[in-house]
Formats: structure tokens, sequence, C-alpha cells
């Protein structure tokens, strides 16, 4: 069987100035902490991120913004952070928002091979400017692009050598489907097993999905209110 463990500075070899970047998480829990410290030490720029939020002020993605590494996030909020609100509103970096399903959606398209996706959420509203409508049976519908990425960094609480992944609770929101949506999967493993302990029906993303696994040694402050048990 194929064993996907590698050390932090060779899965991060992948990712080039200007690359796409889906990062998982909903707040802290499923943010890959670890590799994005690692991607802020690589020196990349001229990203574009992808995250629901930005986390808070001087920890996990609000690092690589705070160090002028991206050029444009797309999101859904900045409200816990003041940082990067300022930087928008100086216009040191891009953001779009969308709602939180209409993110997950075109991330989720994107990862099915689709175009796009059609929805009535904003309708009537500044969410259609510049936006393609279209009427299909009577009723209006944005066009919304699918979202896919050069690379996809998640967390998970366990993975096999194979890369079949679990995450626990909040995680799974959008660390499962940014791992179908790119055309490389890094992933941080909070715990290591070996090929064959997890049951078929234990696993959130098949190990077809995943490039590369980084076994965390520990779980620094930045993970602190991880007290999940792991399996």
């Amino acid at each position: 069987m194929i064993d996907k463990t590698t050390s932090l500075e060779k899965a991060l070899k992948a990712i080039r100035d200007g690359d796409t970047i889906m990062v998982g998480g909903f707040g802290v829990p499923g943010t890959p902490f670890t590799l994005i410290d690692g991607l802020l030490e690589l020196g990349v720029s001229n990203l574009t991120l992808i995250k629901n939020e930005a986390n808070e002020d001087g920890m996990g993605l609000s690092k690589l913004i705070e160090a002028g590494r991206a050029q444009r996030l797309i999101t859904s909020h900045l409200g816990l952070n003041a940082t990067v609100i300022d930087m928008m509103n100086r216009n040191e970096i891009e953001v779009a928002f969308y709602p939180q399903g209409i993110l997950a959606e075109k991330i989720r398209a994107g990862g099915a091979g689709l175009i796009g996706l059609l929805t009535d959420i904003g309708i009537d509203t500044i969410l259609t400017d510049k936006k393609d409508i279209i009427t299909l049976d009577g009723q209006r519908a944005i066009i919304e692009p699918a979202l896919r990425a050069d690379v996809a960094l998640i967390h998970a609480a366990v993975a096999d050598r194979f890369g079949n992944l679990i995450y626990e609770k909040s995680a799974r929101n959008f660390n499962p489907i940014m791992a179908t949506a790119a055309a490389k999967v890094i992933v941080e493993a909070e715990k290591l097993v070996e090929c064959g302990e997890l049951a078929p029906d234990q696993i959130h993303t098949p190990g077809a999905f995943t490039d590369s696994i980084v076994v965390l040694d520990s779980l620094d402050e930045a993970y602190g209110i991880l007290e999940h048990h792991v399996r």
C-alpha cells in the first residue's frame, strides 16, 4: 500500500507563487495551523486564499494575509478580524464575500466537476452586482461559477498511511469538500494509523483524494480548543 506520509517541507514544495489555496476549518476547529505556518515560512506570495473566515488577528490564515502574502481572499465573513478588515478597506487585499452556504456549494460543485451552480440567493440585492442572471422555468437565478484550487490544506483528526481521513465535529464543515476540489491535497493529521485500521464507514475522505500527509507531533496553543478524543 502507498505510504503518503512525508515531512512538512516536502509536502509544501508543491506550492508556488500565485497559487490558489483552499484552507479548511471553521474558526479554530479544522484549521491546519501547522501547514499555514509552514506556508508562511516557505515565502510564497501573490496567493489567492479560500477559507470560511480569516481566523482571528495574528493567528492562522491571518498571518499569511498580514505578511502580505495574499492578493485575494474568498470568504464568508471577517467579523472576528479587525486587522484584515482594515487591510481590505485600505485596498491592500481584494476580498470576495459569499454567503457561507453558497461558498460551500461553490466548492462542492468544483469537487464534483461542475462548471457552476444556479441560486436565487441574493436576487434583487447588491449580491447580483456583476453577476450573470438567467431565467429558468420562470424563476430568475444567479450563475455562480464553481471553485477549485491548486492546493487544499486540510486538518484531520485521524489519517491512515494511504490518506483515508476522519474529521472531528465542525472540522467536517469545509475540509471534506475542499479535499475534493483541489489539484493537490496536503493533510496534517493529529493521529496516524496503519492501513486497514479504519472501518470503511468511519472514513470521511477516501485516500484517493489525498496527496501528502504530515503527522503532527503535538498540538500547540493555536489548537487550544481542540479537546476532542482522537480515535
